[in-house]
């Protein structure tokens, strides 16, 4: 079997590349591990940005869609001391350029822009190998194969596809984030959702956050960041969500108990994330008929800027496809040259970004660089 275009994951990237090309008369197909659209949570709130998420939208001609999809008032933003002191604190007054959306829900408009059949749902990818002259041939974990002229992958972190052209792998950066959500939050647990207020909100201190935000409804999402070894979690049993989490909140002992109250009044049990990276700047030298996109090409920890800049990949390299229709290696190269400088300043400036968050006077770092102010960058 062979198609035009073969993208590897049903993320972000993946199906905005899919719904660009689509846009241009361009066949794809997304194959996907998962096996359906619903097989699991696709995660919280997302700041669609003006100056890249949302260009690849409008190249993939969904912005009617996604403003449809903006929950107003959510780019609010706090800013707290351990103690509770409220150091910055900004309204959404509707001129922001990060509109915040459910990931579940963008991800939706971009499948439903898609033909029929246009993913392929429970094709894990095994294996992939070259075949020469810019041909690839991927294995999926039933025995199936596919060979394509242009393989794409938007397969992730941990991406299949990403051998092919580099034998860079993501290592631990050293930070975790525990997840977990408090529900009608306004009614069951008040004293959490006044700290939080409309948006989100951010509680940085050396080598520890505590991380809000305010979703659908009045759902609080908390994201517990802790700079800790992959031994030190290992230890946890997170099986017993009451002693995870009565562990996890141990380690903001002495924080305002409205803070606090984030960890410990949860409703569902605690979720851990590893957060891991390649290395800053990571690129790969042209490889006939595949290339990468999103954290298949340049994962860093979270900062932001990741589903934008997957969005951004997938929408660029479906322009530049179509600008260059019978010549898939000028259209790559176009692609790449454009796409590693633009990541590699990204993942310098989240860097900088999650020393600020985890470092001496986290809190007051974080307002000066909300507020301009900050001399370090």
């Amino acid at each position: 079997m062979t198609t035009h275009v073969t993208i590897i994951g049903a993320g972000l990237g993946g199906l905005t590349l899919a719904r660009v090309l689509h846009v241009h008369g361009i066949p794809a197909t997304v194959y996907e591990a998962e096996p359906s659209p619903t097989a699991r949570s696709q995660g919280g709130m997302l700041d669609i940005h003006d100056y890249n998420g949302q260009l690849a939208l409008n190249a993939a001609d969904l912005m009617d869609e996604f403003r449809g999809l903006i929950l107003e008032g959510r780019q609010a933003m706090r800013v707290l001391d351990s103690d509770g002191t409220v150091l910055f604190d900004k309204a959404d007054d509707g001129t922001g350029g990060r509109p915040e959306v459910q990931r579940g829900e963008l991800r939706q408009i971009l499948l439903d822009s898609l033909p029929a059949g246009t993913v392929r749902w429970g094709h894990k990818v095994s294996d992939t190998r070259a075949l020469g002259d810019g041909r690839h041939e991927v294995t999926f974990a039933d025995g199936s194969t596919v060979v394509t002229s242009l393989l794409v992958g938007a397969d992730g972190a941990w991406s299949r596809v990403r051998p092919l052209l580099s034998s860079a792998t993501p290592e631990y950066t050293g930070h975790s984030v525990v997840e977990t959500y408090l529900f009608d939050a306004d009614t069951r647990h008040p004293a959490a959702a006044k700290t939080v207020g409309g948006g989100a909100l951010m509680a940085p201190a050396q080598g520890k956050e505590i991380f809000a935000h305010r979703e659908t409804g009045d759902t609080l999402h908390t994201y517990v960041g802790l700079a800790r070894p992959l031994d030190w979690f290992a230890s946890i049993d997170f099986t017993d969500a009451a002693a995870a989490r009565a562990l996890i909140a141990q380690e903001f002992g002495d924080w305002a108990p409205e803070l606090t109250a984030l960890i410990t009044d949860g409703d569902t049990a605690p979720v851990l994330r590893h957060h891991y990276a390649l290395p800053n700047g990571h690129r790969w030298d042209r490889v006939p008929g595949v290339t990468l996109v999103g954290d298949a090409a340049h994962l860093t920890a979270p900062n932001g800027e990741g589903a934008n800049l997957a969005m951004l990949d997938g929408a660029e390299l479906g322009d530049s496809l179509a600008a260059h229709p019978d010549d898939i290696e000028a259209a790559l190269t176009e692609y790449e040259q454009a796409m590693f400088p633009r990541t590699a300043e990204t993942a310098a400036e989240g860097a900088e970004l999650l020393e600020a968050l985890f470092s001496e006077n986290a809190p007051q770092r974080l307002v000066d660089m909300f507020t301009g102010h900050d001399q370090t960058r």
